[in-house]
């Protein structure tokens, strides 16, 4: 059995092993401890010594333990192979994480769902995932180009945002014609465009999808051509840029705070 689990394990560290399997991969008692707490469905743990040597580790292997989860103990050192950081923390879950679809985005007035159009670091889109949550973002759109939102780097970006948070890939035409179904304004982020700070009052305004691009070239321009807004967050004349990940943070917190 432990052999067969470490091998599916090693698969999913591979996006076609993932995509292929509809798993994923939860590494770190905080991540598995959100898992949990979300009530997403396990498929097994490995976990080694090392996740005893906390009282925090012991309290998540009982709670495992508790939920029927099934445990696969492995060595310190195999854990090691197994993970994808220095320091898994003695815990590799497999996860069958949630699906999400456009039925579970709110197209309400003020919501505001951020769209990635090909933001390819991971760990960018990990720290928007999370940045979403916090700041009460309807959702998550990831564009082609854009980081597999189940990359392993994602998950642990996310804090466990995916689990919580309605997030998925679409095509450009499928959100073209959610935008258009659910009258919906596409905002697209410029340099030059409106300050984002004249932007506040979301209460009655329609719901928005606010487009982040590429970490080089920004938005396509297919997304531009179709935008209904163009904003941007100032920035002082020695500064050319922010990062993806920073600005998505900025710009959400302005145009969804209230009157």
């Amino acid at each position: 059995m432990a052999g067969s689990f470490q091998t599916l394990i090693r698969d999913l560290r591979l996006r076609r092993g993932r995509e292929r399997r509809a798993l994923a991969l939860a590494e770190g008692v905080r991540l598995v401890e959100e898992a949990l707490g979300a009530r997403i469905k396990f498929r097994g743990a490995a976990t080694a010594p090392a996740l005893e040597g906390t009282a925090r580790g012991r309290a998540l292997k009982a709670a495992l333990d508790d939920a029927g989860v099934q445990l696969v103990e492995v060595s310190d050192r195999e854990l090691a192979d197994l993970a994808d950081t220095e320091h898994p923390q003695g815990i590799i879950a497999v996860l069958e994480p949630r699906r999400w679809s456009w039925a579970d985005l709110t197209a309400a007035p003020g919501s505001v769902v951020l769209v990635l159009d090909a933001v390819q670091d991971p760990g960018n889109v990990g720290t928007i995932l999370r940045t979403a949550l916090a700041l009460g973002g309807a959702g998550v759109i990831a564009l082609k180009g854009s980081a597999e939102l189940h990359n392993p780097k994602v998950m642990r970006g996310s804090m466990g945002a995916l689990f919580r948070l309605p997030a998925f890939s679409a095509s450009t035409g499928e959100l073209m014609q959610w935008i258009t179904d659910q009258q919906v304004e596409l905002w697209v982020t410029d340099p030059a465009g409106e300050p984002v700070r004249t932007l506040a009052g979301r209460r009655s305004a329609p719901p928005t999808a606010l487009a982040l691009g590429n970490e080089g070239a920004g938005v396509s321009p297919e997304l531009a051509a179709r935008a209904a807004r163009r904003v941007g967050i100032p920035l002082t004349p020695r500064a050319e840029s922010l990062n993806v990940a920073v600005a998505a943070g900025i710009l959400l917190y302005e145009v969804t705070r209230a009157d």
